[in-house]
């Protein structure tokens, strides 16, 4: 058992009674205690907490409890268990109880056990082991890495994976700390923990909001703060006066209603108006002194009153809240009375003053904003820097230090619509060669945006995944804002397939392991070659994660216009439809194509016109049963037609007009693994041509 000082019990083993001679923990992470014939009495195996290891088996009735936060390790709000009919079931809790309270996901299939093996594939399995659903699967070399399955404070469950000092893993270098492999459920996790009653994901009066590798994060609407900033799932708290019933008429004007798109709040309705203009929706809101929201949906209209409960963000949401808010240097009208009271006392005194002392102490009022305006714009960003850099491990850099790295930013590696990109040297102590990226199209600064910066930069930065470009620190000096990531020596992937001898073009193997990494399920929104780096194992990194937050919206939509219809883009970026994940599918399609072709979508000056299009060129082989026309110059690729078949199908389902027919980034892993069968494709135009 555990003691604390006094020789209080604070932990013990259930079940087990006397006779213990000793314990052991195994290699496999598994704390056992026997008794003096070597027979096990108890194992950590069979009572996990929020974690499971490889040859672990979960059983029929265990469950596993995430911690409260990413620093309390008391019980959480989130529970997945393999309940005793079988289906495996993630539930929010009622917390500070452990009930469980409403799956936000569940595998609708009755099994027996949850085996984690040690090839690193985490599955569903019967009694008499057929595997009945993957919840994992592994590529990487489970002799160079620890794993871990667990779920985590925000509800996510996730595969982890730790290097071994001893094994390289055939040249690739691991980061020396836990990196996420995948996780569960690849949805907006958000949108699923809606409770019919209680506060949802994140508390009253907040919404959630997927951040990077799908990290909900708890908001406050404008207006609005958080009731314990220590404790962001507790909810928010407004910081305006409520609007007065008792002379609602005269306070009407006195309110605004904030739009946010993309946003509900699913509960809290107490009248319901169909068939109306968002205006009308408006005034009924602000007319009514009762009403805190109302969400706005295709001619529908819905009052809320506070507390607002499961609100949430996601792409996929055509309404949008518009929240009552007081406007900016308005008062409630009892406290118009109490001003006024006060007036009348400080006109009295005054008038009492000498004429000298008034004219100093406006003298003195006047200089104040002016004397403490500079200081304040620094003491903003010097504050937001120091928490960033305390927050992460990256590096705080001048704009001298980056000036002199770069030599003066000599050598540029690539630029954009919004950025240049230079090479760096910050000497063998500080990392070696990095890459310097110089934002040069940013919003004009002000306080709001110097902590906008670092706040997307602390997120940037504390997202840590073995497909990403690592940032490793910064640089936010006056105008200058500039990102510093870890160089990749063998460039860019369309270096490699289109570069012109630049760099070798990678075999066939190659090529496929690079579809594999590139396939990580991770929301991008700019999945294209030039974006996907090659480390020096060859190893493919994606770049750019996360920094169409830094950029201007309108920036967003001038570079995503030019590519066109034939490029990256999915084709509901140029229709007035929801935006979604599945964008990053369709992306991933072309690029698996260009992969395994070794050749850009579209090329204009092509000798023969029907191969222009990559796209349309693939699916005429694939229908016609001439796949090998694709890759009839690659030795390797021509003795792997399956593969290349196999590869060709998954992209074909990856480009289809229609996004409901594309499959989810988890389903295309399993699709190039093998691990579930590919059906036949159908046109991926097919559905532009039924309408």
């Amino acid at each position: 058992m555990l003691a604390d000082p006094s020789g209080r019990q604070i932990w013990g083993p259930n079940g087990v009674g006397a006779g213990v001679s000793y314990g052991a923990l195994f290699d496999t992470g598994n704390f056992v205690l026997a008794n003096r014939n070597a027979a096990v009495l108890w194992g950590s195996f069979d009572q996990p907490t929020d974690t499971i290891l490889p040859t672990q088996i979960v059983k029929r009735g265990t469950e596993l409890i995430s911690k409260y936060s990413s620093t309390n390790y008391s019980t959480g709000r989130f529970k997945f268990t393999l309940q005793n009919d079988g289906n495996l079931v993630a539930y929010t809790t009622f917390y500070p109880q452990t009930g469980s309270n409403f799956p936000y996901w569940a595998g609708n299939i009755a099994g027996n056990s949850v085996n984690f093996n040690k090839s690193g594939n985490v599955f569903l399995s019967s009694a008499n082991g057929t595997i009945l659903l993957y919840l994992f699967t592994n590529k990487e070399p489970t002799q160079d890495l620890h794993q871990r399955l667990t779920i985590d404070h925000d509800g996510v469950i996730r595969l982890y994976a730790y290097p071994k000092q001893s094994s390289p893993s055939a040249g690739r270098r691991w980061p020396a700390e836990w990196t996420t492999l995948s996780f569960m459920p690849e949805d907006n996790i958000c949108g699923l923990m809606r409770d019919n009653t209680g506060s949802g994901a994140c508390g009253f009066n907040s919404y959630c909001q997927i951040e990077d590798a799908q990290f909900p994060k708890c908001k406050c609407p404008q207006g609005y703060k958080f009731l314990d900033n220590s404790d962001e799932s507790r909810g928010c708290l407004k910081t305006f006066p409520p609007q007065d019933c008792s002379s609602a008429g005269k306070e009407e004007g006195l309110f605004d209603l904030v739009e946010m798109v993309n946003t509900i709040f699913p509960s809290g309705d107490y009248e319901y108006y169909e068939s109306i203009s968002e205006d009308m929706c408006r005034e009924l809101c602000l007319s009514d002194c009762l009403c805190d929201a109302v969400t706005y949906e295709r001619a529908s209209c819905w009052k809320k009153r506070a507390p607002l409960s499961n609100g949430y963000m996601d792409q996929e949401n055509t309404g949008k809240t518009l929240l009552k808010v007081r406007r900016q240097n308005s008062t409630s009208t009892a406290d118009k009375e109490n001003d006024r009271s006060k007036k009348l006392m400080m006109t009295a005194g005054w008038v009492l003053l000498g004429s000298s002392v008034f004219v100093n102490l406006l003298f003195l009022v006047a200089s104040c904003p002016w004397r403490n305006k500079n200081r304040m714009m620094s003491q903003v960003a010097d504050d937001s820097d120091e928490a960033t850099a305390l927050s992460t491990n990256l590096r705080r850099f001048t704009y001298r230090e980056m000036e002199s790295a770069t030599g003066g930013f000599k050598q540029v590696l690539g630029s954009g619509a919004s950025s240049t990109v230079y090479k760096g040297v910050l000497g063998e102590r500080s990392g070696g060669n990095v890459a310097v990226k110089v934002l040069d199209k940013l919003p004009e600064r002000d306080g709001h945006d110097v902590r906008e910066f670092a706040t997307e930069v602390k997120i940037i930065g504390g997202t840590n995944h073995k497909n990403l470009v690592k940032l490793v620190g910064y640089c936010n000096e006056g105008q200058h804002r500039l990102l510093v990531y870890e160089f990749m020596s063998n460039g860019s992937l369309a270096d490699s397939l289109f570069g012109g001898g630049a760099f070798p073009r990678p075999n066939w193997y190659t090529r496929t392991q690079i579809a594999y990494e590139c396939s990580t399920q991770i929301i991008h929104c700019d999945i294209k070659p030039q974006n996907i780096l090659l480390d020096e194992g060859m190893i493919a990194r994606i770049s750019d994660f996360g920094l169409s937050k830094l950029m201007k919206a309108d920036q967003t939509r001038t570079t995503t216009a030019i590519r066109g219809t034939k490029g990256y883009l999915a084709p509901e970026w140029f229709r007035n439809v929801p935006v979604t994940a599945k964008v990053d599918v369709h992306s991933f399609g072309i690029v698996l194509l260009e992969l395994v072709c070794c050749r850009k979508n579209f090329l204009l000056d092509f000798d023969k016109e029907e191969e222009m299009v990559l796209v349309d060129w693939a699916y005429d082989c694939y229908s016609r049963g001439k796949l090998y026309k694709l890759v009839e110059k690659d030795v390797e690729a021509m003795e792997d037609l399956k593969k290349v078949e196999r590869f060709v199908k998954v992209a074909l389902w990856c480009i289809q007009e229609d996004p409901s027919l594309r499959p989810g980034m988890k389903k295309v892993v399993h699709m190039l693994e093998g691990a579930v069968p590919v059906s036949e494709p159908p046109d991926p135009n097919s559905f532009m041509s039924a309408v």
